[in-house]
C-alpha cells in the first residue's frame, strides 16, 4: 500500500467518529449552526433589514425571513456583485459560483471563506466514509479523474467567478494533485468534445482507480474509449474500482455503465450544489444520503404539496417524517437566507437522517392535475427495465402532449436506447402500467378518459448529445431535466426521432 492509502485509514476513522456524533443528534448541531449564522450576520445589511438582533429562535426566524428563490434574493446579490461589503455575510465572498438561471439569466451564488470547507471537506469525507466502511483505500494510490467544468475563473467586482466544479478544482488537496487527472491545461478546454478527446489521450494508458462525474458524461467518456480500443473499461483500467457521481439518479444509467465497464464497481453518490454540499452516501449497505447537519448550513423542509402556499409549513430536521416529499430550504455561511434550493427530497431514515433526491420542485407534469414528479418517472423506468433486461437506455425525458393531431391528450416519453427492447409496444404498455401504480391521479385521468396511455418516442443515437450541443450545454455538470410541464425540450427532440 502507498502512503496515501495508508494514512487515509486513521483519518477516515476520525471523520466517521465525528460523523456519528452529529448524525445521532442532528437537531442539537443544527441549533448550533443556526445560532452561529444569526450571530455572525446580525450586522450585515440583510441582517439589519430582517431584524436579526431580535431573532432568538427558529420561530422568530420564520417570522422575520420569508422563503425566497434566487430571483427574490437577487436585489441583495446584485449589491454583492457590484462590489459592496457586508450585504449578505460579513465582508465579501471569495468566489461567485456562476450557474444558469431560469427567469433571472445567469445566477451568481456567493461562496465565502467560511463556506468553502463545506464544499471541500464534504467531498473528502464522502470518500473517507467509504474507506472506513469497506477498508478499501488502494484507489487513493492510483490516478483519479474528475470530469468537471473548466477551472478558468474570471473577475466580477474583483471576485473570482466560475463554475462550482472549476472553483473546487483550485482547492484539491496537495497530496492528491500528483494523481489527479486530467491536466489543468486539458481541464481548461471549453469545447466538451475536444476536451473529452484530450482527456482520453491523457488517461488511456494510466492506472485509473477512481472516476467521478455525472453518469451520462462518464458514459460518453467510456463510449469513446471503447471506440478507440475495442475493449471493455475493466481491460483498459484494470484497477478502476470506485465511481463517484452526483447530480442525477444513477439507476437509469447503471445497466449501460456496468456493461461498458464489464464488471460491477463500487459507487459513492454525492449531493453537491453551488449553494452548498447537502449530503453524501456514507454507507454501501444503507439506503440514502446522509444529510450534513454540521457543515455551516441550516436546513428547513417544506412539504412539497404546500410549497406554493402563501404560508407553507417550515420544519426543522427533528420535525421531518420518513417517506414525505419535502422541498429543501437553506440558510448558510455564504449568506443565503431562507433560500429555496429548488430540489425535493424524501427521508428514508432518521437518526441518522438519510434522504433520496426525488426531483425539482418546478420539474413536474400537471397539465391535467396529475402532478407527476421526477421520482415517479424514474421509478417507472427502473421497474420497466427490470421487466425488459435486454433494454438499455442512454437518456430520457417526459413531456405532456395537450393537443395531439388525433385522440386524447397524453404523456410522451422521449427515449434514446443504447439497446432497444425486443417489443417496444409491450415496453410502452408496462411503462404506462408502472406509472399508474405510482401516481393515482394519473391512473384516475386514464380511467376517466381525460388522458390516454403514454407513448414512447424512440430517438436516434446521440440525440441528447446533439440536443445539449445545440443548447450550448454539452458536458461538464449540465444535465437534461427528467420531465417538464411544457414542450420546449420535447419540440426540439422531436427532430431526432427514429
Amino acid at each position: 500500500m502507498g502512503i496515501r492509502s495508508t494514512l487515509s485509514k486513521p483519518l477516515a476513522s476520525y471523520v466517521v467518529r465525528q460523523q456519528k456524533k452529529w448524525s445521532a443528534r442532528p437537531g442539537e448541531y443544527q441549533k448550533k449552526v443556526f445560532d452561529e449564522l444569526i450571530r455572525r450576520a446580525a450586522a450585515t445589511k440583510f441582517g439589519k433589514d430582517h431584524g436579526f438582533a431580535d431573532i432568538k429562535n427558529f420561530k422568530d426566524f420564520q417570522e422575520h425571513v420569508p422563503i425566497r428563490d434566487y430571483e427574490q434574493l437577487s436585489p441583495y446579490v446584485k449589491q454583492v456583485v457590484e462590489g459592496n461589503s457586508d450585504i449578505l455575510w460579513p465582508g465579501k465572498p471569495e468566489y461567485f459560483a456562476k450557474t444558469s438561471g431560469t427567469t433571472s439569466g445567469t445566477k451568481y451564488i456567493p461562496i465565502t471563506k467560511d463556506s468553502i470547507p463545506n464544499h471541500i471537506n464534504s467531498a473528502k469525507n464522502a470518500l473517507l466514509s467509504y474507506v472506513h466502511e469497506t477498508g478499501k483505500s488502494q484507489f487513493l494510490d492510483g490516478k483519479l479523474i474528475f470530469l468537471s467544468g473548466s477551472p478558468i475563473l474570471t473577475k466580477k467586482a474583483g471576485i473570482n467567478t466560475g463554475r462550482l466544479s472549476g472553483i473546487v478544482n483550485h482547492h484539491v488537496p496537495g497530496y492528491l494533485r500528483t494523481n489527479q487527472m486530467p491536466s489543468y491545461e486539458t481541464n481548461c478546454i471549453e469545447d466538451w468534445e475536444e476536451k473529452l478527446e484530450k482527456i482520453i489521450d491523457e488517461t488511456i494508458d494510466k492506472d485509473m482507480s477512481l472516476i467521478s462525474g455525472i453518469p451520462p458524461w462518464v458514459q460518453m467518456y467510456f463510449d469513446r474509449i471503447q471506440a478507440r480500443t475495442g475493449k471493455k473499461i475493466k481491460d483498459v483500467f484494470p484497477n478502476f474500482g470506485l465511481f463517484v457521481y452526483g447530480g442525477v439518479n444513477f439507476e437509469p444509467y447503471k445497466a449501460k455503465l456496468y456493461e461498458s465497464i464489464g464488471k460491477r464497481v463500487d459507487s459513492v453518490e454525492t449531493y453537491p450544489a453551488s449553494e452548498g454540499f447537502i449530503a453524501y452516501q456514507d454507507s454501501q449497505t444503507e439506503e440514502g444520503l446522509l444529510l450534513l447537519a454540521n457543515s455551516g448550513i441550516f436546513f428547513e423542509f417544506v412539504p412539497a404539496d404546500e410549497f406554493f402556499n402563501e404560508k407553507p409549513t417550515r420544519l426543522t430536521i427533528d420535525e421531518v417524517e420518513v417517506g414525505v416529499n419535502y422541498a429543501v430550504v437553506l440558510s448558510n455561511n455564504a449568506g443565503l437566507w431562507g433560500y429555496s434550493l429548488g430540489d425535493t427530497v424524501k427521508f428514508v431514515s432518521k437518526y441518522p437522517h438519510r434522504l433520496l433526491v426525488t426531483g425539482r420542485i418546478k420539474h413536474f407534469i400537471s397539465a391535467f392535475g396529475e402532478h407527476v414528479i421526477g421520482e415517479e418517472v424514474e421509478k417507472a423506468m427502473k421497474f420497466t427495465l427490470e421487466k425488459f433486461p435486454e433494454a438499455e437506455i442512454v437518456e430520457f425525458t417526459v413531456a405532456p402532449q395537450v393537443t395531439p393531431t388525433e385522440g386524447l391528450p397524453l404523456h410522451e416519453w422521449y427515449i434514446e436506447f443504447s439497446n432497444a427492447p425486443s417489443d417496444l409496444k409491450a415496453f410502452e404498455k408496462e411503462l404506462n402500467s408502472q406509472l399508474q401504480k405510482l401516481n393515482t391521479y394519473y391512473d384516475d385521468l386514464l380511467s376517466g378518459n381525460i388522458l390516454r396511455n403514454l407513448e414512447v418516442v424512440e430517438l436516434k443515437r446521440d440525440s441528447f448529445i446533439n440536443y445539449m450541443k445545440s443548447q450550448g450545454k454539452l458536458g461538464g455538470q449540465n444535465k437534461v431535466p427528467r420531465l417538464s410541464n411544457d414542450r420546449k425540450i420535447a419540440d426540439a427532440l422531436i427532430n431526432y426521432r427514429v
